[in-house]
């Protein structure tokens, strides 16, 4: 069994040289695993949960950038709110809104990547290509005062058809570059492509994505 420090050398070995942000999915994994990917370099990493993160935070060193990336339910925003460096999963127009209230409630301002839905799951959150690019076509981002939109997280298919991953990829692709290329909206760091897990990570990349999330490559199998 590969320790974690190799794991992690391994994964980097395959990221391009720059311009791909690794977030290590410490999910469902104890402190102690999460130590020792720290001890190997790594300081992003991405947890689902609230009260589990908020659990690790104390356990863990201070320049840990954490990530959230699972469904936030709204009820829980508040407590979330000024633990993270970046919020992954905004999938609503008012989970962002309550995000940007408590914000300023808090005296902060969180980045947070916009949730597209284009994997043929029916499960999965976020928003469909057309409703994001409503959203910001309506410039439904001017009235945000303490919420930084950064770009856009999504996830492929959940299948072995290697066409219709790189299709969903490239589909989130496309509508990032929409909005970003738009100057008419004048967005400013919106550079954030967040897409690509253990199984699909290159296949990401290849279609453009800026940050890979990964778990069971770097940790194994999830400790639930």
């Amino acid at each position: 069994m590969t320790s974690v420090s190799d794991n992690l050398t391994r994964i980097r070995s395959t990221l391009p040289a720059e311009g791909v942000t690794l977030v290590a999915v410490s999910k469902f994994h104890p402190a102690e695993a999460i130590l020792e990917a720290y001890g190997a370099g790594q300081r992003v990493f991405g947890e689902s949960r609230v009260q589990e993160l908020l659990e690790k935070i104390p356990q863990l060193p201070d320049d840990i950038s954490w990530h959230f990336i699972g469904h936030l339910q709204t009820n829980k925003v508040r407590q979330l709110i000024g633990h993270t460096a970046m919020i992954e999963s905004v999938d609503s127009e008012r989970l962002l809104r309550l995000i940007d209230r408590e914000s300023a409630r808090a005296g902060v301002v969180t980045r947070v990547l916009m949730q597209l839905h284009v994997a043929q799951e029916e499960t999965k959150f976020g928003f469909t290509p057309d409703e994001l690019l409503d959203f910001f076509r309506s410039r439904g981002f001017e009235s945000l005062t303490n919420t930084h939109i950064c770009g856009v997280m999504g996830m492929a298919s959940n299948t072995d058809d290697e066409a219709r991953v790189r299709a969903d990829f490239a589909e989130i692709a496309r509508v990032f570059h929409a909005i970003a290329d738009d100057e008419a909206l004048g967005l400013r760091g919106f550079d954030t492509i967040s897409m690509g897990m253990s199984h699909d990570y290159l296949q990401a990349i290849d279609c453009g994505s800026t940050t890979v999330r990964i778990g069971t490559d770097i940790f194994g199998n999830r400790q639930y």
